[in-house]
């Protein structure tokens, strides 16, 4: 559940929650799905903070995810995150913040996930990517718990254009990306994750060798009466992809039988992050 209202010094709440209500209709009327993008969304002094305090990638707890259909890292325990992030975390579970998230969206009761599986911390180095996916339906832990909004705070100074890098959200239909996003800092992109809800970053990421890509990604579920219709992170290939989508399929329902597994035994991704180092001879 939802954490208790956290200090106004993090995120100004009753500024959103007006902004959200003038919004709600734009965003939800968006194309290519329900979506929108909010500047300077949290107090510019906490975000600094929180970007000041984000963890290198080869700090303790980092998930490698290094495959055919992303290179990337996450980090979701939160006793391994830094305390000015953690603050801007509880702040984003906080029953206020949902509330008018749910105002936003046009979607009730919706719930925050305090494990954040699949979120928390994300970072990529130069070259990394996120090929074109619809997100995981169900958590992979709670049957009845269904996927519905993703909330994603950039905390990237300085970042340029020609760095790549960009959210790209494409056509229910896979023929066109319809809208891209800069992960500047402190822009938050806000997103209905539906079953063809296709979205990535799958340019390769250019920036200088001494920066990354920063994210806080947190997902928002509904618990439903009947346990929706599970299926793994789905990877689609674009047009002009040509060869390279054979390899994008069979990646992809290797990362389906993986949530599978990790449903029936209880696993978290720092076990895959183990197994796809080894693969890729990664010593940790």
């Amino acid at each position: 559940m939802a954490h208790e209202i956290t200090s106004p010094a993090i995120i100004n709440f009753e500024h959103w929650k007006t902004q959200f209500e003038g919004a709600a209709d734009q965003y939800q009327q968006a194309h290519p799905y329900p979506f929108g993008v909010f500047d300077n969304f949290l107090d510019i002094d906490a975000a600094r903070e929180a970007m000041h305090a984000f963890p290198g990638v080869q700090d303790q707890g980092w998930i490698h995810y290094v495959h055919v259909n992303e290179k990337k890292h996450g980090l979701n325990k939160m006793d391994l995150i830094p305390e000015p992030i953690q603050e801007v975390i509880k702040a984003l579970n906080s029953d206020e913040f949902v509330h008018i998230l749910s105002n936003l969206t046009g979607i009730p009761g919706l719930i925050a996930d305090n494990s954040l599986e699949g979120g928390g911390l994300h970072q990529s180095k130069r070259g990394g990517f996120l090929n074109i996916h619809a997100d995981f339906t169900v958590h992979p832990h709670k049957r009845n718990w269904r996927r519905r909004v993703n909330v994603l705070i950039y905390l990237n100074e300085n970042w340029l254009p020609e760095y790549e890098g960009n959210l790209e959200l494409w056509t229910r239909d896979m023929k066109a990306c319809a809208q891209k996003v800069l992960p500047i800092f402190n822009r938050c992109a806000i997103f209905n994750t539906d079953q063809d809800s296709f979205h990535g970053l799958p340019e390769p990421i250019k920036c200088p060798e001494d920066m990354t890509r920063k994210s806080i990604a947190l997902y928002y579920f509904t618990e439903e009466t009947a346990a929706p219709r599970k299926r793994a992170t789905n990877y689609q290939a674009r047009p002009g992809d040509g060869f390279k989508s054979v390899f994008i399929y069979l990646d992809k329902q290797m990362v389906s039988w993986y949530n599978t597994l990790k449903g029936w035994l209880g696993i978290d991704d720092k076990f895959v992050s183990k197994v796809l180092n080894f693969l890729n001879g990664r010593k940790k």
